[in-house]
Parts: C-alpha cells; structure tokens; sequence
C-alpha cells in the first residue's frame, strides 16, 4: 500500500451545495451533519445546502460548515469498506481551519468540541477584523526574501506561505497597499487584493487569540494517534499542550503551508530539532469541498500525486485507487 496524506481545506473553500451529495448517499455522512446541527444549535445543513451564499461566507457560519462537510466526506470514505475503514493515513494536516480537521481525524478533539470551537473562531476573527481593520493581497511572482523585505519596510505581514511564487501578506488597508504598490514596482509579477473581511494570520487578530486561548483551554486534546503537520511549525507536533499554543498562534502567524507539503514530501526539515523528519509522502488526498489545495500542490511539487473526496463518486473512485495500492 502507498503511503498517503490526508489534507483538509480552509476557509474560502465552501460553496452552496457542498457535501448534499455525500448526505443523500451516505448514512455516515448524513450522521455528521445532523450531529453538527444538535451541537449549534441551527441548521448548519442548510447553509451548506442552499445559502445564502451571504450566510455561507460569514466566518462564523462558513468555519464550522467546512469541518462538517469535511469530517461528512472523511467518514463517507471510510465507511464503504472496511478494508478503507480500517485504512489509516501516515499524516494529517489542514489549512488554517483545516488543521482542526485534521486534529478530528486523528483523535485528538473531538468533532463535538471542534464544531462548536470553530463557530467561536470564526466569530472572534470577525469581532478581531472590526476592532482592528484589516485586508490581505495575494502576491504573485515575487521572491520571499524580496516580500519580507517589503513587509519590513512598510508594516504588511506575511499570512500565508501557499505554494511557489504565491504569498499572501494581510495588514491594515494603508499597509497593504504601500507593500502592494512597493512589491510591483519592484518585479511583482501581480498583487490581488483578497475580498476578505479582515487581516488574517496578523498580530491584527491579537484579540481572536486571546479569546479563542480560553475556549481551548476548556476542551480536551489528547495526543493524536496518527502524525498531525502543524501550520506553525511545519513538522509534526503531538503534544497537547503544544497543541494548544498552536492553535492559539495559528489566528496571528504565517500558515507555512507549502513547507508543510515539503516537509512531508522529503524536500525539507521540521523548523524544531526535536520533531522527526517527514515520511517521504508522494500521495494525498484533499478530503472536503473544493480542489484548493490539490492546486497549490501541483505548484509545490507537480510530483506529488492529490486525489480529492467531496462527491460519491469521488469516494467509489479514491476507493479503487487505494485498493489497488
């Protein structure tokens, strides 16, 4: 059997419709959306179903509906065999909001504490972005070494570090655009502003952290039972009380997603001595709505080999490939 990856999206994934089909032909996956609407306490369902498209986005609603569409199509895979149920993946990693998924999946919190969790996360980071407004840009064809100096002289932070050539920097309106301007000027090849209600994965979502640090602390973490990537630190971390702080950083500090496929993949060591190397992984599979991050790893290493699950037919498709090994 090939060794494999599970990855799961983040915010900016969802779309009306997302995971109806795995409702309507999975009883497992049915399951984990009326699960999510007892623990809410709406229904989730029929923001992921029918929209509004308004509704879907809020952070709040859109953080919580991306886990359950997720952990819906993880649970749908497992459950059409159990040879793929017993299957177990050498690693799990998430961006940004996808790293609770993947602390679900291996064992660590529980989808009831993630759910609600994530629902307090999306709602911290939208009382953050008014408290503190902000805005982020995509820039595109631009050394990091150029983009950090750019971010130094003008106060713009580094939010994302997503594939090859795409960073994304996030900072007040006036900082944005100063680094946006100075960044083309000096060879971006383009800067995209992102349509985005605040300035993510900044210290501008110093009041989100403070405030999701006391949900954390109320729920429990328990040692993961398979390797869980964190955004970070780029390497695998299984203590809870690490954990804990990771989370808590991760609202205000650069998601490393790309050095987290590298380091997985082989190309690249862990940021912390004491984490063990990566696995050498070559296949993963993006678990959840969207094709986001089977994209972005194509930029990092066209190598690497991404199946995606968020339909039934994904599933019975993912389900040959793995049997064949």
């Amino acid at each position: 059997m090939v060794d494999f990856a599970l990855i799961f999206p983040g915010q900016g994934a969802q779309y009306i419709g997302m995971g109806k089909d795995l409702y309507q032909n999975f009883p497992a996956a049915k399951v984990i959306f009326e699960k999510a609407n007892h623990i809410l306490g709406f229904d989730i369902t029929k923001f992921c179903f029918e929209g509004p498209k308004g509704e879907l986005t809020r952070s709040d609603v859109c953080q919580p509906a991306i886990l359950t569409a997720s952990i819906a199509a993880l649970r749908a895979l497992e459950s059409v065999s159990p040879f793929l149920g017993q299957l177990v993946p050498k690693a799990v990693l998430g961006l940004s909001l996808g790293e609770y998924t993947a602390l679900v999946t291996a064992g660590s919190i529980s989808f009831e504490d993630a759910v609600s969790l994530v629902r307090k996360r999306g709602q911290f980071m939208e009382e953050a972005s008014r408290q503190n407004p902000g805005t982020m840009a995509s820039v595109i064809g631009f050394p990091l070494e150029d983009t950090k100096k750019v971010c130094l002289e003008t106060g713009a932070e580094i939010a994302n570090l997503n594939s090859p050539g795409q960073i994304v920097i996030s900072g007040t309106k006036e900082k944005i655009e100063a680094a946006s301007n100075l960044a083309k000027e000096r060879g971006a090849r383009k800067v995209i502003p992102l349509d985005v209600s605040g300035a993510f994965h900044s210290g501008l979502m110093e009041p989100a952290a403070q405030r999701l640090k006391a949900e954390i602390d109320k729920i429990e973490i328990k040692p993961p039972k398979v390797r869980v990537v964190t955004n970070v630190n780029a390497g695998y971390e299984s203590s809870p009380d690490e954990i804990r702080k990771n989370l808590v950083m991760q609202v205000k500090s650069p998601v490393l997603w790309e050095g987290s496929i590298r380091f997985l993949a082989g190309q690249g060591l862990p940021l912390r001595r004491d984490v063990a190397a990566g696995a050498g992984i070559k296949r993963y599979i993006e678990v959840g709505p969207g094709k986001v991050l089977a994209g972005l790893l194509r930029r990092i290493d066209p190598a690497l080999e991404c199946l995606n699950v968020e339909t039934s037919s994904d599933v019975s498709a993912v389900k040959e490939v793995l049997s064949q090994g």
